[in-house]
């Protein structure tokens, strides 16, 4: 099994969130950032050995552990801060392994390059990419990935609805996020981005908020449909089996990997069948994370969403 969606804070990480007096920052365990409700983070839940323990027990060979994005430290400026992330995902013992993030909006790129070595790929938060402008903004980026045959995973970044301090807990990932992902979903399409970049692997956490299954409204709104883009990932990350279902509908069960957003979220039973389940939790991530298939053999590629019109 392959989790291309997790999240795990290494101890220098955590220790320079605790030397920050400004969001986002850590008062003992209590997280501070911009948009959101003061939050009590378990420390259970960043404790190295046990999540490897809880990885192996699952029979996961491949936990991709990201940058929390929300927190907003892609756009601090702290250098310190993003390095401290670096090197202790770097260090992460196996099964973990990592995407890199960047600076914005002055992205290293040659730095990137060098990160993308050993890294899985390179996560980009949404709320900058909600406009075509905001993808066309950080195409360096994405040619950096690309040559390096290095997939993007899209994340949720920071929640900025007003007076978040009088909104219940579960408002930002429920409208915030969603709300994100949809955008940049859409700016992606609306930025012709596959022309730009041929070859480039995409995902989209949380199964884009949703965003495919808005296809019949793109229609009746003057959009069309493309072909399957096999290079386009959702995964699976706070959905179930009905949301699951939808998106797999239109864009094929081929396009949805399996994603966790543990700690935040576990495991989900998607109820669609032993080699369904092999497909979205195995065979998808692996050709996600490095262009191929496999090498094994798979199971027949089942589904009733495969073949269906994308976009």
């Amino acid at each position: 099994m392959i989790d291309v969606h997790q999240h795990l804070w290494p101890d220098a990480f955590v220790d320079r969130l605790r030397a920050r007096r400004e969001a986002p920052y850590l008062d003992g365990w209590t997280l501070h950032t911009l948009g959101e409700p003061p939050y009590d983070v378990d420390p259970s839940d960043h404790e190295v050995d046990k999540r490897v323990a809880l990885e192996l027990d699952a029979g996961t060979s491949l936990a991709a552990v990201s940058l929390s994005s929300p927190l907003g430290v892609e756009q601090l400026g702290d250098s310190a801060l993003l390095d401290a992330w670096h090197a202790g995902a770097a260090a992460l013992p196996a099964p973990f392994r990592a995407w890199a993030s960047v600076s914005l909006p002055e992205p290293d790129l040659s730095g990137l390059a060098t990160l993308l070595e050993n890294f899985v790929g390179v996560q980009l938060p949404a709320h900058v990419l909600g406009t075509p402008d905001g993808w066309a903004a950080l195409a360096p980026v994405l040619a950096i990935a690309e040559q390096a045959d290095k997939p993007v995973l899209v994340h949720p970044g920071i929640a900025g609805q007003p007076g978040a301090a009088q909104l219940p807990g579960w408002w930002a990932p429920v409208v915030d996020y969603v709300n994100q992902l949809q955008a940049a979903w859409w700016a992606w399409h609306a930025y012709a981005g596959r022309q730009s970049f041929p070859a480039l692997r995409l995902c989209f956490v949380a199964a884009a908020g949703l965003a495919p299954v808005h296809h019949e409204r793109l229609t009746a709104r003057g959009g069309r449909f493309g072909t399957i883009d096999t290079n386009l990932f959702v995964d699976t990350s706070s959905y179930g089996p009905q949301g699951i279902d939808a998106v797999a509908r239109v864009l094929g069960i081929d396009q949805v990997v399996h994603g966790t957003d543990r700690p935040y979220a576990g495991i989900t039973e998607l109820r669609q069948g032993e080699a369904a389940t092999t497909v979205i939790r195995h065979d998808n991530p692996h050709r996600l994370l490095f262009g191929t298939s496999p090498p094994r053999d798979a199971p027949g590629r089942i589904g009733f969403g495969r073949g269906a019109p994308s976009y």
